[in-house]
């Protein structure tokens, strides 16, 4: 299904660019947290392949693509050895890294997805996969770096949400046969939109009703997502 929706060249450098953003945010964090280049490659690569590498191993999709194709893996570390000598210059272009970040987490969610469903999972398992492939790397990033995940944080601008949008309009494309190169589309652009507007107007998530409690709010912290 994913042959028909883009063509093998155009997935391919899509995915690409899209590992290469989450490879920049996973190495950013490393220089915030003071890791060294060793530790900044790590962060690097889990954030850009982790999502998809856990998808592969639940389908049962193996060996998982970032095994199988090289510039899935050099590709993080391209990211690391640019982070590692222009930090300050890729700090000061942070709007754009999150511009690219919000369009890979469209195009992840939308492809993990149909992944899921091609290897036979259902509609809601296939969902929920797509949402793992677009925001798994950046939980696994958080864990490392020992960080409360941004995903959890009720602080900071909605992530999982503008994925949870594009994997359930894929699913529903799906159950009403009208998933095509257009309306697959749909679900990307709608999934960056909704997480540009996020960060745009810090749409956050509510927390509990008439939530009571005395103890003290964790101070925000200047961590990029």
């Amino acid at each position: 299904m994913l042959h028909d929706l883009f063509s093998p060249s155009v997935q391919h450098t899509l995915d690409l660019i899209g590992i290469f953003v989450f490879a920049i945010s996973g190495a950013l964090l490393a220089v915030r947290k003071n890791f060294d280049v060793f530790g900044m490659a790590v962060l690097a690569e889990v954030t850009a392949l982790g999502g998809g590498l856990f998808r592969d191993l639940v389908i049962g999709a193996v060996p998982p693509a970032a095994f199988t194709d090289l510039g899935y893996f050099l590709m993080p570390l391209v990211a690391t050895a640019l982070v590692f000598f222009l930090h300050p210059e890729v700090e000061r272009t942070q709007t754009a890294v999150n511009v690219f970040d919000a369009a890979g987490l469209g195009f992840f969610c939308v492809t993990g997805t149909t992944k899921a469903y091609d290897y036979g999972l259902g509609l809601t398992s296939s969902a929920v996969l797509g949402l793992a492939t677009a925001v798994g790397g950046g939980v696994l990033r958080d864990v490392l770096a020992n960080e409360v995940p941004s995903l959890l944080r009720w602080d900071r601008d909605l992530y999982a949400v503008p994925a949870i949008v594009g994997a359930t309009m894929i699913v529903l494309f799906i159950r009403f046969d009208v998933l095509n190169a257009y309306t697959s589309s749909a679900a990307v652009l709608t999934a960056f939109l909704l997480r540009l507007l996020a960060l745009r107007y810090h749409w956050r998530a509510p927390r509990a009703w008439n939530r009571r409690s005395s103890a003290r709010e964790e101070p925000e912290k200047a961590t990029a997502q």
